[in-house]
C-alpha cells in the first residue's frame, strides 16, 4: 500500500526531490500534473510504487510544476542562497544566463510571449548584485564543439557506438539513466552548455580576470528545473580537481526563469524601466548556433553548422541554416545530411513521452540514425519546468512565439557555427590545448552516465497496461476491492 493517495489524480513527489516541492494542501486533483509525468513524459505508468519500495521516480523535468494552475507544486527555490553569497563581500557572484530565458522572462511582467529581454535581463541581474554576468550560449558554443568533432570521430570509426544521442538536457539524460540504460553508451559524453560553462568560469575566467575562484560563487539562472539536479552530480566538480579544492563545485546554485522574475518583484525592481545592459567580455558572445540551443531541434542544427566546417573547412551551405526539416513543433523530425563523403540520417525528438514511440519504430523498423537530439520538455528548453506557466490553451502558442525570437535572433547575427566564434577560438588556444577533445577537454568539459535502472524495483519497467498504479488498473483494483466488501457483508 503506498504513502502516496489519489494516484490516479496525481503525481508522488518525495519530501527530499532536489528540484521539486509539493504542496498538498493547494491540490484540487485536477489531474493534469498526473497526465504531464505519465503521457507527455512517460514516466510515472511505467514503474510500480508498490514493489521499488514506493519510491517515485522523478526525472526533475518540472512539467508537473509547469502546468500545475493551484501553484501545488513549485521548483525548490534557491533564492534566499544566493541572495546570502550576494550580501557576502567576500564572494564574487557570477550569473550565467540560458538562453530560453530571455524570450520567457518578460511574460512574468506582462510583455508578449516571446518577447526578447536579453538586454533587460543582464540588467536586472546587475542590479540584484551580481558581480559578473554571463552567457550560457558561450557554453553552448562550447557543448557543439565537443559534441560535433565527438560526433564526427564517432562517424570516421566504424567500431563506434552509432547513433550518437545528445547529453545536454538532464531530464533526458536520467530518463535514459533510469529507463534505458543500453543507450548509455551511445550518449555523447559532452557536458552541456551549464556544465562546460561553469568549470570554464572558475578555472579560465578566472586566472583571465585576476579572480581567486574559491571565492566564485557560480549562479545558472534556466528554464529548466532538472539543472537543480544535474550541477549537484557528482561529477560535475572538474573545478575542484583543477584547484585541488575538493568542495568546490562547478555550479553552486540554480535559479530558474520564474524564481528570477519572484525575486525581482520581491526588490520591486521595475522591470519595464531597466535600461538595457550587456553581457561582460571573455566569456559572453555566442554563435547563432549557441542561441538556438533553446529549442527542439536547435541543438541538431548548431551540431550540423559546426560538423559541416569541421569536416569540410567550409561554411555550412544554406540547405543548413536554416536547417527547415528539423525545425517545428512534431513530436520527432527526421533528415539526411550530406557533410563531405558522409551522408548522415539524424533526427530531433522532444518530449520524453514521443522519445519512447520513436525509439520502438526505430527497433521495430531497424532505423539507422547517425545522431539524435532528445529534449524532454515539448519545445526544448523554452518550455523547461521553470518557465512562466501559460494556460493550456495557449501554451504551443507561447512556445511557437519564445522559438521564433530565438531564430529571429540567430538571423541577426552573423557568426553561424561554434568554430566561427572568435572568443570560442581563443579560449581552446589558450586553455584547452588548441583543439576540443583534447585531453584537457576531454577532462573537463565530458562526463560519464550512471545506471539507474535498479530504482524500477526488482520487476523493472511496467507498461501503462501492466502498471498496478495506472488510472485502469487503479480502477480495477478499486472496483474489485468494492465487490469484495459487499460479498463479505
Amino acid at each position: 500500500m503506498s504513502k502516496y493517495q489519489f494516484l490516479d489524480r496525481r503525481v508522488p513527489i518525495e519530501d527530499g526531490n532536489i528540484a521539486l516541492v509539493q504542496d498538498l494542501s493547494k491540490c484540487k486533483n485536477c489531474s493534469l500534473c498526473r497526465k504531464a509525468c505519465a503521457v507527455d513524459m512517460g514516466v510515472f505508468d511505467y514503474y510500480d510504487l508498490t514493489t521499488n519500495g514506493d519510491h517515485p521516480i522523478c526525472i526533475h523535468c518540472g512539467q508537473c510544476a509547469s502546468i500545475c494552475p493551484f501553484d501545488s507544486i513549485n521548483e525548490r527555490s534557491e533564492i534566499d542562497e544566493v541572495k546570502a553569497a550576494i550580501a557576502d563581500p567576500n564572494k564574487i557572484v557570477v550569473f550565467q544566463t540560458a538562453p530560453a530565458v530571455r524570450v520567457g522572462l518578460g511574460e512574468e511582467f506582462g510583455l508578449d510571449a516571446g518577447t526578447f529581454v536579453e538586454g533587460k535581463m543582464v540588467a536586472a541581474l546587475r542590479k540584484l548584485g551580481g558581480d559578473y554576468i554571463l552567457d550560457t550560449n558561450f557554453g553552448a558554443d562550447m557543448t557543439i564543439m565537443e559534441e560535433a568533432s565527438e560526433l564526427l570521430e564517432r562517424v570516421i570509426n566504424s567500431d563506434s557506438v552509432l547513433p550518437q544521442f545528445t547529453s545536454c538536457c538532464p531530464a533526458w539524460v536520467k530518463f535514459a539513466e533510469t529507463f534505458y540504460p543500453e543507450f548509455l553508451p551511445n550518449l555523447s559524453t559532452a557536458k552541456s552548455p551549464i556544465a562546460m560553462q561553469a568549470p570554464t568560469q572558475k578555472t579560465y575566467f578566472a586566472e583571465k580576470m585576476g579572480l581567486d575562484a574559491k571565492q566564485i560563487v557560480a549562479v545558472a539562472v534556466t528554464p529548466c528545473t532538472a539543472k537543480k539536479f544535474e550541477i549537484r552530480r557528482d561529477e560535475m566538480n572538474s573545478s575542484a580537481e583543477y584547484w585541488d579544492v575538493p568542495e568546490m563545485r562547478d555550479t553552486d546554485y540554480c535559479i530558474t526563469t520564474r524564481e528570477l522574475a519572484k525575486w525581482l518583484r520581491a526588490e520591486e525592481i521595475n522591470f519595464d524601466e531597466l535600461e538595457d545592459s550587456a553581457f561582460d567580455p571573455l566569456m559572453g558572445e555566442a554563435s547563432g548556433g549557441g542561441i538556438i540551443f533553446g529549442n527542439t531541434g536547435g541543438v541538431m542544427e548548431a551540431a550540423m553548422r559546426a560538423a559541416y566546417k569541421l569536416a569540410t573547412g567550409e561554411d555550412a551551405p544554406q540547405t543548413l541554416i536554416p536547417f527547415e526539416a528539423i525545425r517545428g513543433m512534431d513530436g520527432a523530425r527526421e533528415a539526411d545530411v550530406v557533410i563531405g563523403d558522409k551522408t548522415l540520417h539524424v533526427a530531433a525528438v522532444h518530449g520524453t513521452g514521443n522519445l519512447r514511440k520513436f525509439i520502438e519504430r526505430m527497433r521495430a523498423e531497424n532505423i539507422h540514425y547517425d545522431f539524435i537530439e532528445v529534449m524532454a520538455c515539448r519545445g526544448g528548453c523554452i518550455g523547461g519546468g521553470g518557465q512562466p506557466r501559460v494556460k493550456l490553451p495557449m501554451a504551443d502558442k507561447a512556445r511557437e512565439a519564445r522559438i521564433a525570437s530565438l531564430y529571429t535572433r540567430d538571423a541577426e547575427v552573423k557568426v553561424k557555427a561554434a568554430c566561427d566564434n572568435p572568443d570560442i577560438q581563443k579560449l581552446y588556444a589558450e586553455f584547452f590545448d588548441g583543439k576540443p577533445m583534447s585531453h584537457k577537454a576531454h577532462h573537463m568539459l565530458h562526463t560519464t552516465f550512471v545506471n539507474r535502472s535498479e530504482d524500477l524495483g526488482p520487476n523493472g519497467a511496467c507498461t501503462p497496461a501492466t502498471c498496478p498504479t495506472s488510472v485502469p488498473n487503479l480502477k480495477k483494483a478499486a472496483e474489485a476491492a468494492k465487490a469484495a466488501a459487499e460479498a463479505n457483508n
